[in-house]
């Protein structure tokens, strides 16, 4: 029986990524039956004229809604029939069995809702990778904090062994069409705009309990910008992904939520 998989893809100014995101999905070993880009508010979007021409793609463009409207949108327009979803971001490059290998082990695996891979870093400046891992799941500190496991140390023999983790990083979600039906049409929390929405999600798919998988055999390539100076980056951005931290301790009541507000003073009235 032949797997139906579609891909949403969220974009904003990804020229220099997109391309070569789609030329990864297009390599697959099982292809995906569907790709539906979704720009939201680019400042320039002629660079998505010649995928819009193309059957192979269903490309929307809309103001600039927040990445989890958009996610949203892309899921509404993605086929009844389709078994499994992959949210990805346009800065990330599957490896060619990715897709193979993911709806496979969800059709073994009936309690996991959604599976990760191995992110790597990538330079797409220079086009080739950094050696640095990205992700292996999305973990929590005692104190509260959520962070990417393994962002920014050395590729090697560290985090192979299979797990269920407790978030996944929005930029590779392979998801079971089944496990987000009663989300819908909601699947992302649109309140959060952008930071933290798969961390809710991850918190409410556990809380209806499905499993999230971290599978460090299956890989990808990311071109986060967490190579950057967290100082480089603008207030007003930092202050979002403070804030979206209270509002998902607020959202799912914890003691962490002192964390939380600390962060957001310290980002607001000092220099963080």
């Amino acid at each position: 029986m032949a797997r139906e998989i579609s891909v949403v893809i969220v974009t904003h100014n990804s020229q220099e990524v997109l391309g070569f995101c789609l030329e990864c999905l297009g390599n697959q070993s099982t292809p995906p039956s569907q790709v539906v880009i979704i720009d939201s508010g680019s400042d320039d979007t002629t660079y998505l004229l010649e995928f819009a021409k193309q059957d192979t793609y269903a490309t929307h463009l809309t103001d600039n809604i927040g990445y989890a409207a958009a996610n949203n949108l892309g899921l509404s327009l993605t086929d009844s029939s389709t078994d499994f979803v992959l949210v990805i971001n346009p800065d990330t490059f599957l490896d060619n069995t990715f897709l193979e290998a993911a709806a496979r082990t969800l059709e073994q695996r009936s309690e996991v809702a959604v599976l990760t891979g191995m992110l790597r870093g990538y330079d797409i400046q220079h086009k080739r990778k950094t050696g640095l891992l990205d992700s292996t799941g999305i973990f929590r500190t005692w104190y509260g904090r959520w962070y990417d496991r393994g962002q920014g140390e050395v590729e090697g023999d560290i985090y192979l062994a299979e797990e269920y983790v407790p978030a996944i990083c929005g930029a590779l979600m392979f998801i079971r069409a089944e496990a987000i039906a009663p989300e819908r049409p909601e699947v992302f929390d649109q309140a959060f705009f952008m930071y933290k929405e798969d961390i809710d999600l991850s918190i409410r798919l556990r809380k209806r309990g499905w499993k999230l998988l971290y599978m460090p055999e299956i890989k990808a390539f990311h071109c986060r910008g967490w190579q950057k100076k967290r100082r480089a980056i603008d207030k007003n951005t930092r202050l979002l992904a403070a804030r979206n931290e209270i509002r998902l301790y607020m959202k799912h009541p914890s003691l962490y939520l002192i964390w939380a507000a600390t962060k957001y003073a310290f980002v607001r009235y000092g220099n963080v």
